[in-house]
């Protein structure tokens, strides 16, 4: 008996000694784990929709008027060659669209169409993605009425899979702004970039509702 009370502190100190290490390495882990990882992010500012048929559809009249012009129109044909000119006719090289709307075989869509405006009047545009949209999303433009267009640039199924986020920024898309320099001897939109990106973020937010035909 006298043997274990002898022991018996030397025990303790051990187990105190334990403890204190213990507590020691928890912080450690508890610091290293706070300075490696990144402060939480916080969302982006949520895109608030307050739902107005009249200024929506308003707005849509807008957008179509230019997604109608030759600008946009040609790069969404009906069919799978390429428009061109303000008269919207058959491109005349007959290129085709392709799987990924770049072109087939020697026939690509950047063989002419380079990173930027080829000097002179009527030569071909640039861009360093210059394409068709693809065979499996073609985004027809040509022949839709308001509202038909209207139902098809809201569905992700026919828009490219783009929720509002993405509509929203399409609008800054690189082959969207070359509508507004499309180059010498080319007519421009009806509107300003600026005036129609309001219009397009106005009818997006506004309901995106489709005008009646």
């Amino acid at each position: 008996m006298k043997k274990q009370l002898k022991n018996k502190p030397r025990y303790t100190s051990v187990a105190k000694a334990f403890a204190v290490v213990g507590v020691l390495l928890s912080a450690i882990v508890i610091m290293a784990f706070g300075l490696n990882s990144e402060p939480e992010k916080t969302g982006a500012t949520p895109i608030v929709i307050r739902k107005d048929s009249v200024a929506s559809i308003k707005a849509f009249k807008q957008v179509y008027s230019v997604l109608m012009s030759a600008r946009c129109m040609n790069c969404h044909p009906s069919g799978n060659i390429p428009l061109q000119g303000d008269d919207s006719h058959l491109h005349t090289m007959s290129p085709q669209r392709g799987v990924d709307g770049k072109g087939v075989y020697a026939m690509k869509c950047a063989n002419c169409h380079q990173p930027t405006n080829t000097p002179g009047l009527h030569t071909p545009p640039g861009n360093p993605n210059w394409h068709l949209p693809p065979a499996d999303m073609k985004m027809i433009f040509q022949g839709r009425s308001p509202r038909q267009l209207a139902k098809q640039l809201i569905d992700p199924k026919q828009n490219g899979h783009k929720d509002m986020k993405k509509l929203i920024a399409h609008a800054d898309d690189g082959l969207v702004l070359s509508g507004w320099n499309p180059g010498e001897g080319r007519t421009l939109p009806p509107m300003s970039h600026a005036a129609f990106k309001k219009a397009w973020i106005t009818w997006l937010t506004t309901g995106a509702y489709a005008p009646k035909k």
